[in-house]
């Protein structure tokens, strides 16, 4: 008798190859079987008619890291057809960590990735290595998870307060090699740093990782040379401002001394804001460089615009590279009345948002939104509300100010608490990504999943890019569409077994209905979870997600059940 019998639906392995109607049967978290099955015994059968079955969703760059420790389902992506998740990422993570040391590493999540310090606090105790967290998430997952081990987890484990202040002698970069070759023989995702001048901790300090020499980062790359199995994720120094021919060269370089791809961010925009598009010719002939030596380097590539809404009355993280306005955004609300009513401090903000700051040495770069991309989303004031919808380049146009006056000038009128929309969506950003995604070198979607409770993290990026890129936009057929999300990302990580459904796989499936697949709603709710609130999609269409042969999420909602594995590469 089968645990689970799918029937009737168009099953697209993954492959490319087209979808054939067939039924699915599963066994012990297994495929056993895809053909006819009907009218065989099983626990429980699924009529999938009018359904497409594809293999699990594969989301290689998330932050879920500490939200499993208390969530172990990650529902945010979960419901989106996400049956495996890239942890560990950016050089952050829960492990390595002295059971004395947590509160540092946790503020570095609050302040890169936006997470709550209430809920990092929930974080449980009984692990410190980065086998005994591997080994405490057994059992416990409602999702496949794979981790990377992080440089700045390792350097602080190793230096203490010395890891954001200088270079790694030798023997302290011997001993952050030896951290690498433990977490890897436990089944590592691989390693992972940055230098990005965007990563600060909570103290305005760089991160641990941004301290240390390229010697260093060489030397933990060779220690996964010695494995030469799963990937390297870099975000090099040059990554917000759209990658250097010197960054280029570094990644290449990793790539081979690890024996493994190299998977970065920020390719010829700046980081996931912009889109390519002045360099990105420029930027194809790096990729294919890189395929060309046998040392391929791979894109993140965010295919969903990144949006949120703020209010100046709550500030928002949006403006840390512009210092003047990220003093605005953290003052109390008093201060922040006055500085709006001083005639000195509105030019100084005038003169900061033209003027944001590109020198990583002075603090983030974070760039601020674009006017163009910029809306005003609500406001109690009734004269105001034909701006509603409006973008700050356009009503600052037709009021005949400064961009900057048109958003602060709504926001006093309505108390400060006026609420803005922010965006990276362009014409041009949409334009161009209908070429950048087609390169074989892009890993299409990526949901920072887990972080940035401020705003839509992308989380539902698998979804919309079904829901645009294939049935709207028409880029892929449905059977690219798929592999590009299952088992190209996959591959590249280094998971074997799971991309593809077939005989003897593991039974990752995602069934949702291809006429009606959509974003739904993403909005600030409730975290099912913790209470505190987050951006939360619940999409249209979906149906179910079945992790191991067991289903997590059915329409919409959150299930029992419990058989993630923790994913090792191969």
């Amino acid at each position: 008798m089968h645990d689970l019998l799918i029937t009737g639906g168009l099953v697209v392995d993954g492959t490319g190859v087209p979808g054939r109607v067939a039924d699915v049967a599963i066994a012990d978290g297994k495929v056993v079987g895809i053909g006819r099955h009907r009218g065989e015994q099983a626990q429980r059968t699924i009529d999938a008619t009018g359904l497409v079955v594809a293999p699990g969703i594969v989301d290689a760059h998330t932050h879920y890291d500490p939200q499993v420790t208390w969530d172990g389902l990650c529902d945010t992506s979960t419901l989106h057809g996400v049956t495996t998740v890239a942890a560990g990422n950016c050089g952050f993570g829960v492990a390595p960590c002295h059971a004395d040391d947590r509160e540092y590493l946790l503020q570095l999540f609050a302040r890169v990735e936006g997470m709550d310090l209430d809920a990092l606090g929930r974080i449980e105790a009984g692990f410190e290595t980065f086998p005994e967290f591997l080994r405490s998430r057994e059992g416990r997952l409602g999702v496949n998870f794979g981790m990377y081990v992080g440089h700045s987890a390792i350097r602080r484990w190793v230096m203490g307060d010395a890891s954001f202040e200088r270079e790694a002698t030798a023997d302290e970069v011997a001993a952050m090699v030896h951290l690498v070759d433990e977490a890897l023989q436990a089944g590592a995702l691989g390693f992972s740093s940055s230098l990005a001048p965007t990563h600060l901790d909570l103290a305005d300090r760089p991160i641990p990782s941004r301290l240390a020499s390229l010697d260093e980062v060489r030397a933990l790359a060779d220690a996964v040379g010695r494995y030469g199995r799963g990937s390297i994720a870099f975000a090099p120094e040059s990554a917000v401002e759209g990658i250097s021919p010197e960054d280029r060269d570094l990644l290449i370089e990793l790539a081979r001394r690890g024996g493994v791809p190299s998977i970065t961010q920020g390719l010829g925009g700046r980081s996931k804001v912009d889109a390519p598009t002045k360099t990105w010719e420029e930027s194809r002939r790096f990729l294919d460089r890189s395929a060309d030596l046998g040392t391929p380097v791979y894109s993140l590539l965010m295919t969903r615009a990144l949006n949120g809404p703020f209010t100046v009355a709550e500030g928002t993280s949006r403006y840390e590279g512009v210092p003047s306005w990220h003093r605005l955004m953290t003052a109390s609300l008093d201060e922040k009345r006055r500085i709006l009513a001083d005639p000195a401090e509105r030019e100084a903000l005038r003169h900061g948002i033209d003027h944001p700051n590109l020198d990583p040495s002075q603090g983030t770069t974070l760039p601020p939104p674009f006017w163009e991309s910029l809306r005003l989303s609500d406001t109690r004031v009734a004269e105001d509300q034909r701006w509603i919808g409006r973008a700050m380049a356009d009503i600052a146009a037709e009021r005949r100010v400064h961009p900057a006056d048109a958003l602060l000038d709504l926001a006093v009128a309505d108390d400060l608490e006026a609420v803005f929309h922010w965006s990276n969506e362009t014409p041009a950003w949409r334009e161009l990504l209908r070429d950048v995604q087609r390169h074989p070198q892009m890993i299409v979607g990526v949901s920072d999943g887990g972080a940035h409770l401020d705003r839509d993290d992308g989380q539902e990026w698998s979804t919309h890019f079904l829901a645009t890129w294939w049935r709207s936009e028409q880029v892929w057929r449905l059977e690219e569409a798929i592999r590009l999300m299952t088992a190209i990302p996959a591959s590249i990580l280094g998971l074997t077994d799971r991309g593809v459904l077939a005989t003897g796989r593991a039974a990752d499936v995602f069934l949702f209905d291809p006429e009606r697949i959509d974003v739904g709603t993403c909005r600030r709710e409730q975290d099912p979870v913790l209470g505190v609130p987050r951006f939360r999609g619940v999409p249209v269409g979906i149906n179910a997600t079945i992790v191991n042969g067991e289903v997590v999420v059915e329409d919409g909602q959150r299930m029992e059940a419990r058989p993630g594995h923790v994913v090792r590469p191969s």
